[in-house]
């Protein structure tokens, strides 16, 4: 998950296939070099650009202190890369319309970068329009379904802090996280809400309050105690309702087409950005820290990587039809490989991070790679 965020209020849109029709930087995708220096925080160039599809190129050079980037207009973080430590690059690709955005980037010298694109992106049309809007409609009902189903067992977990059961409070965490590792990236467009759910101890700044998944399982599984826990099981279960009636106004957004909801450009980067996940956090260990779940989370980024592009598929084989069956049959081969660590015998139903060989690890990052590189194409390939 992404370190802690506050995005100010901006003008703008991200454009679905109802954009609306006019004269604008449609084609080939507009380049945008974000560069990353401890001196000069982070510059995009050209910091104005005509709507329509446009990817950032990033190149942290080497400030330290800075590991995230963030495209963000109306309290919503359209695009991001996380996990840029200095001398790495990385790439997304949006499609945008007219308006007053901004480039953040956490910890930086100069932290906020206007961004300004100008007109309004053409109307995509015809089958591929349905196709695109299809998906996004889809992938809304995964999210909402994904949330309901994280209510549950949240509930059940703040019961159990109540009642001082540690095993019940043990079990309901591992049954919680998989709902909310799924949708990761959506949950992280909410730049203050992501950051109350799932920081990590190292992402938490001097001064701040560490909140949400994490600072109980370090109490259940480190401490072994539900004791002082209650405040935070109860924020946490606010949290996730609040998330719920975030995921509901993109959903009926979505059905509505009006521009203000899921669009097809943020679930490609969604599926890509949960297997960066995986790669930075989940195959290092760092992300259940004291409950050795890791697998359990890699397994739900994986799936929700996979729903993401499964809502895509049709509109992908109108596009590049030789990409779909290459990025189904590395998902295949990633699946199968994680299912040689399945054990209905220990929490989750995985094999604890710290049962994990070095072997093992690069047999699981292989077959990650192998997905990454082709998945990474298609967020470039829908905006066009």
């Amino acid at each position: 998950m992404s370190s802690a965020t506050s995005a100010a209020s901006t003008e703008g849109s991200a454009t679905g296939s109802s954009a609306t029709s006019s004269s604008g930087g449609d084609g080939a995708a507009q380049v945008v070099t974000v560069t990353i220096t401890d001196a000069d925080g982070c510059v995009a160039d050209p910091d104005t650009v005509a709507a329509g599809p446009v990817t950032f190129n990033i190149n942290n050079v080497d400030a330290l202190g800075v590991t995230e980037m963030e495209l963000v207009a109306e309290q919503r973080i359209l695009g991001e890369r996380e996990n840029l430590t200095p001398g790495f690059d990385s790439t997304f690709s949006v499609r945008i319309d007219g308006g007053s955005y901004e480039i953040f980037c956490p910890g930086a010298a100069t932290e906020r970068t206007p961004f300004t694109v100008t007109g309004q992106a053409a109307e995509v049309t015809g089958d591929l329009a349905d196709l695109l809007q299809q998906a996004a409609v889809e992938y809304a009902g995964y999210v909402d379904d994904q949330v309901e189903f994280l209510i549950t067992p949240v509930k059940e977990l703040q019961k159990a802090i109540a009642d001082g059961d540690l095993e019940a409070a043990q079990q309901a965490y591992a049954k919680a996280r998989p709902f909310y590792e799924r949708i990761e990236p959506v949950a992280e467009s909410f730049p203050d809400l992501d950051p109350a759910i799932d920081l990590r101890i190292g992402d938490v700044e001097e001064g701040t309050e560490w909140t949400g998944f994490h600072p109980i399982e370090q109490a259940l599984f480190e401490k072994k105690t539900t004791d002082g826990l209650n405040d935070l099981a109860d924020k946490l279960v606010a949290d996730i309702e609040e998330l719920q009636k975030l995921t509901g106004e993109l959903s009926a957004a979505t059905i509505a087409d009006n521009g203000k909801g899921y669009q097809p450009f943020e679930i490609a980067n969604g599926a890509s950005g949960l297997l960066d996940e995986v790669l930075q956090s989940k195959i290092t260990g760092e992300e259940e820290a004291y409950s050795k779940i890791d697998l359990l989370d890699f397994e739900a980024n994986v799936e929700g990587s996979l729903q993401a592009f499964a809502t895509l598929e049709p509109a992908l084989d109108q596009i590049d039809p030789t990409l779909v069956p290459t990025i189904s049959t590395k998902f295949d081969d990633l699946i199968a490989v994680l299912d040689d660590y399945r054990d209905d015998s220990a929490l989750g139903g995985w094999t604890p991070y710290t049962d994990l060989t070095a072997a093992d690890k690069k047999k699981l990052t292989d077959a990650l790679l192998a997905v990454q590189e082709p998945l990474s194409q298609i967020a470039a390939k829908i905006t066009q």
